[in-house]
C-alpha cells in the first residue's frame, strides 16, 4: 500500500507538500506541484491514513450512532434519516448495536469517545434503571467536556438535545380506536418492561381506555421481546389464558407481525374474529395481509433531525422537538364481534 513518502518521491516534492496537497491545506502551493501531487496519488492508487488524519486535525468528521438493532426495522428507517443528513454535511456514520445490553451500551459510548467523534445520538430507548443511567451520564458528561455533542432520540435522563416521538400519545391514540371499534377484552402485547418507550406507550393506552370506563388488567399484558417471535410467543400466551380476546394491540409493528402469524398459524380469522393493531408504522405495515392499523411515527424525520441538533451548535441550553404521532387505519382491525 502506498505511502505519503511514496508519493512524494513520485511527484518529486518533499512529504510536507504533498500532505499539504492531500489534505487541502491553505497554505499557497503552486498549480505545477499540485497537479504533481494529484497525478501521483492517482497513479500509486494512495488512500490517505485516516487515523493519521485524525491526529493532523481539529476537525472531527464522524458521528457515532448507537441503536439496540440495526436489523429491526424501526431502527432501520430512524438510521436513513440520520444518514441523510450526515450524507449532505460530509460525515462518516459509524453505527454501534447494543441489542439492548446497557454494559455494551456504555461500551460503545467509550470506544466513540475514543475515536473522537463530532457527536454520539443515543438512537435507542432510554432504561428503568437508575444505575446504569448515571454511569452513562457520567461518561456523556466526560465527552462533552471534550467538545463532543451529544443528542438524544426519545427518553432519556440526559439533560440535552433530544427529539421526543409522541409514543404517550399513540397509545392514547391507539386505546380510543380500541374504544370506537367496541373493543373490551383487550390482550396487550409489550416489549421488554425496562424501556422506557413502551412504559410511555401503555400508559397513554391505559390512560385512554379509563377515559371510557375501561381497564386493562396486568394478566391481559405481556411483556416480550421486541420482535416478531416475542410478539408470535406473546400472543399465544394471552390467548390460551383467554380465549374470548377480541383484539391484540402490539406496542410496535414487528411484535404485531408476530401475532398476525401466530393468529394465522391457529386459523383464527382477522379481523372478523381478533383485530390486530401496531405501533410504528414501519414499511412493512401496509405489505402483510391483512395490513396492519398501526400508530405512526415519523421514523425517518426522527433520524434527519436528531443528526441535525447534533451536528449544529446552537443555542445554550438544551433543544427538545417534540414529533406527533397518528394513527393509520387499514384492514386488520374491525369493530369487536357481537
Amino acid at each position: 500500500m502506498a505511502t505519503l513518502s511514496d508519493v512524494a518521491r513520485r511527484a518529486g516534492v518533499s512529504p510536507a507538500t504533498a500532505s499539504r496537497v492531500i489534505n487541502g491545506s491553505s497554505k499557497p502551493v503552486t498549480e505545477e506541484l499540485r497537479e504533481r501531487v494529484l497525478r501521483a496519488v492517482a497513479e500509486l492508487q494512495y488512500v490517505p491514513n485516516a487515523h493519521a488524519q485524525l491526529l493532523a486535525r481539529s476537525h472531527r468528521g464522524a458521528v457515532g450512532v448507537i441503536v439496540h438493532d440495526v436489523s429491526d426495522p424501526y431502527f432501520a428507517e430512524i438510521t436513513r434519516g440520520l444518514q441523510r443528513v450526515a450524507t449532505d454535511q460530509g460525515r462518516l456514520l459509524m453505527i454501534c448495536n447494543s441489542y439492548r445490553d446497557p454494559e455494551r451500551e456504555l461500551e460503545y459510548v467509550e470506544l466513540l469517545r475514543g475515536q473522537q467523534v463530532a457527536a454520539i445520538i443515543l438512537a435507542g430507548s432510554g432504561y428503568h434503571d437508575a444505575d446504569f443511567t448515571r454511569l452513562l451520564n457520567g461518561k456523556l458528561a466526560a465527552y462533552e467536556a471534550t467538545g463532543g455533542r451529544v443528542a438524544v432520540i426519545g427518553r432519556h435522563e440526559h439533560s440535552g438535545d433530544a427529539v421526543m416521538p409522541d409514543n404517550r400519545g399513540g397509545g392514547e391514540l391507539l386505546g380510543r380506536e380500541l374504544c370506537r371499534l367496541g373493543h373490551e377484552r383487550i390482550g396487550v402485547v409489550a416489549g421488554p418492561r425496562v424501556l422506557t418507550t413502551i412504559t410511555d406507550r401503555l400508559a397513554g393506552l391505559r390512560a385512554a381506555l379509563a377515559e371510557h370506563g375501561r381497564e386493562l388488567p396486568e394478566h391481559r399484558v405481556r411483556y416480550a421481546d421486541f420482535d416478531r417471535d416475542g410478539g408470535a410467543e406473546a400472543t399465544a400466551a394471552l390467548l390460551d389464558a383467554e380465549p374470548g380476546l377480541t383484539a391484540i394491540a402490539a406496542l410496535n409493528d414487528s411484535m404485531a407481525i408476530g401475532a398476525l402469524a401466530l393468529l394465522r398459524a391457529r386459523a383464527v380469522p382477522v379481523p372478523q374474529q381478533v383485530s390486530v393493531f401496531g405501533f410504528d408504522d414501519m414499511p412493512v405495515a401496509r405489505d402483510v395481509t391483512p395490513a396492519l392499523t398501526t400508530v405512526r411515527l415519523p421514523l425517518v424525520e426522527m433520524g434527519a433531525r436528531a443528526m441535525a441538533l447534533a451536528l449544529d451548535p446552537g443555542a445554550a441550553g438544551p433543544r427538545i422537538e417534540s414529533l406527533a404521532a397518528d394513527l393509520v387505519r387499514r384492514d386488520s382491525a374491525g369493530p369487536a364481534p357481537g
